[in-house]
């Protein structure tokens, strides 16, 4: 098996089993404000730029981060922010999905995974940082993000934060914060 290909896979395994041990805590609270994002990212596999402050003229923006496209918990989480995006449109709202993969297993991830639905963009280690997302994972070259959803509100202030592991209450949490904006 080849080199990098065996590195990949054990990166995957690793962060599926670090993944399995439960909630994790991200440190930006709610009212904070979200420090600035400008990266790449792949759209119904074409590649984009991503500005964040751009991005919240037109509303609120979910910026959910993930530990690495094409493992299970990450795919069935795409799968279902995919299946949530009329609502999430019907809201104002725009979900991007955020991990430290390239932007050429992203470009793949986005129509595969996300079925063309919403992009997903590069986290950069600084943005990863700056987040407090950091998965902690000895033994892995790189910074992966662990899985936490941010809701950002127009004005740039965080309104909602949910970190855990377990990826099947981030949509629905971030869709109830993005509803709770209107009120």
């Amino acid at each position: 098996m080849n080199m990098r290909i065996r590195s990949s896979l054990l990166a995957g395994a690793l962060a599926v089993t670090a993944l399995a041990a439960g909630p994790v805590a991200a440190s930006l609270p709610k009212g904070a404000e979200a420090p600035p994002v400008m990266t790449t990212g792949a759209m119904a596999g074409k590649a984009f730029s991503f500005d964040l402050a751009r991005a919240l003229k037109s509303g609120p923006v979910v910026l959910y981060f993930f530990p690495k496209a094409f493992t299970h918990g990450c795919t069935l989480e795409a799968r279902a922010f995919a299946e949530a995006m009329p609502d999430f449109k019907a809201a104002g709202a725009q979900v991007v999905g955020m991990s430290a993969d390239d932007i050429e297993t992203l470009k793949k991830f986005s129509t595969e995974e996300c079925r063309n639905a919403f992009p997903v963009a590069q986290a950069t280690p600084a943005t990863i940082r700056a987040y407090d997302v950091a998965l902690d994972m000895k033994n892995v070259s790189g910074l992966m993000s662990d899985r936490t959803s941010y809701v950002i509100a127009p004005d740039g202030r965080i309104a909602m934060v949910h970190s855990d592991s377990d990826w099947r209450e981030h949509v629905s949490r971030t869709l109830e914060a993005v509803r709770a904006l209107d009120r």
